[in-house]
């Protein structure tokens, strides 16, 4: 298992969420944090997901 970071940003850049979890890899990492986004209703908002290697899983701008 691999942490993976999701983060959350307002308009003005403000952190709203800022968060980690576990996930076997990219793929199960990015249904995870689209899950984790709409459970919270933050899918709209500028966000990404970032693998422990540094690159992007997801991100919305």
């Amino acid at each position: 298992m691999k942490t993976y970071f999701l983060t959350v940003f307002e308009k003005d850049g403000t952190n709203i969420v800022d968060e980690t979890f576990e996930a076997k890899n990219d793929e199960e990492a990015s249904t995870i944090g689209k899950q984790k986004l709409e459970e919270q209703g933050y899918e709209e908002k500028t966000h990404r997901c970032a693998a422990p290697e540094g690159h992007l899983v997801l991100f919305h701008r």
